[in-house]
């Protein structure tokens, strides 16, 4: 055996561990946007299958006081009467949704608490007992909620479009 056959094996051996090492960086990045694309996916159908609940809900225990006091098309404030006394004005029955910068937040008297981080964009319509936009909230019987996330944690060029959106439309089953 040579010197130039050593070398020659060598330079084989360099290549082929280059290629495989190009190879597993793809399947991790690969990996890496499916994960992120999973947990938005999932983070997203959570967040809306709570807001949903709550909306369907809303005015529960009242017929005096108003479902939603607050129709604005990224934010809402629903009212439930939790203790069943008539009333909605103890703690956690003026319940408020609102997007803060990229960060769904759920506000029940404690603060605003994040639920969900990475949303792209939040969007509330407001549809009357005819089906006509309102923005009266005594008047809201149904609500539209369209919620689109990002893959929030790979972080490349490749994921920049990934985020899902859901939509989904609640009437209001005390109204």
């Amino acid at each position: 055996m040579t010197l130039a056959d050593i070398l020659v094996s060598l330079a084989l051996v360099g290549l082929v561990v280059g290629a495989m090492l190009v190879t597993l960086e793809q399947g991790h990045q690969a990996w890496s946007v499916g994960a992120a694309r999973v947990e938005a996916q999932q983070s997203a159908r959570a967040a809306l299958a709570w807001l949903t609940g709550e909306l369907r809900g809303a005015g529960q225990g009242s017929t005096t006081q108003p479902a939603l006091s607050v129709v604005e098309p990224t934010r809402l404030v629903l009212h439930v009467d939790r203790n069943h006394d008539g009333v909605i004005a103890g703690a956690g029955e003026s319940v408020t949704w609102k997007l803060d910068r990229d960060i769904l937040r759920r506000d029940a008297g404690a603060g605003a608490q994040p639920v969900i981080n990475g949303v792209r964009a939040l969007a509330f319509q407001y549809f009357d007992g005819h089906g006509r936009e309102t923005a009266d909230p005594s008047a809201v019987r149904r609500v539209r909620v369209v919620l689109t996330t990002r893959a929030d944690h790979a972080r490349s060029l490749a994921t920049e479009g990934l985020g899902p959106t859901f939509t989904s439309e609640v009437r209001l089953r005390n109204r």
